[in-house]
């Protein structure tokens, strides 16, 4: 299992969303085929055939709880795979 599959996993859980690396979110959500703009501190996601747009910013080197959630909804909801 590599760090993506890992990472993945650890969102899918929803136990430690205050636990999640920021920075590997953003990996995440790249690897799954999100277009990423950065404007100050917020990470805008987008993708085509996603409705929502990700607005994400760190807290610390942490990922926000509430946006981890938000990224575990789109995935289940989209049936997102790894590619």
């Amino acid at each position: 299992m590599g760090k993506h599959e890992k990472l993945l996993a650890k969102v899918l859980q929803g136990t430690s969303d205050a636990n999640i690396s920021f920075a590997g979110l953003c990996r995440l959500l790249k690897v799954f085929g999100f277009g990423e703009r950065i404007r100050g501190s917020h990470h805008i996601f987008t993708k085509d055939g996603v409705e929502e747009i990700l607005n994400l910013q760190p807290k610390g080197s942490k990922a926000k709880p509430y946006q981890v959630k938000q990224v575990r909804n789109i995935i289940l909801r989209y049936k997102l795979m790894l590619e």
